[in-house]
């Protein structure tokens, strides 16, 4: 059984496959997000036409769910990438926006009444 792979380690082989075919020059922030959003809207293609009863069951086919697990997979070399040429730390990044939500948007009646108003969407 393989070890599951850590975040730098994952981030190191995607700079060293881009490095070993020469793809840096072409990895700036701009052509890296716009990559992200391309892979992102074919990820939202599997999904598009499908009722939400159909789109909590896409898993169970093997060829649809091979299909939706290329697509995260390739979301996230693309935002792994995009992360490291701008100097983000993902991880930290994402703590400190969940942070900042739960005090934007408290739990009802935990807060002084703001965000008692209903459900927010996740992660503004």
């Amino acid at each position: 059984m393989t070890e599951r792979p850590d975040l730098p380690g994952l981030q190191r082989r995607l700079a060293e496959f881009a490095a070993a075919r020469d793809w840096q020059p072409y990895h700036t922030p701009k052509n890296l997000v716009s990559a992200l959003s391309v892979e992102a809207s074919e990820l939202l293609e599997i999904f598009q036409w499908l009722t939400p009863e159909e789109s909590s069951r896409v898993m169970a086919d093997p060829d649809t769910a091979h299909r939706v697990t290329d697509e995260v997979a390739d979301v996230l070399a693309y935002l792994l990438q995009f992360c490291e040429v701008l100097g983000i730390d993902p991880l930290t990044a994402l703590a400190a926006k969940i942070e900042r939500n739960e005090k934007r948007f408290p739990v009802r009646g935990e807060g002084t009444g703001e965000g008692d108003e209903g459900a927010a969407p996740p992660l503004q």
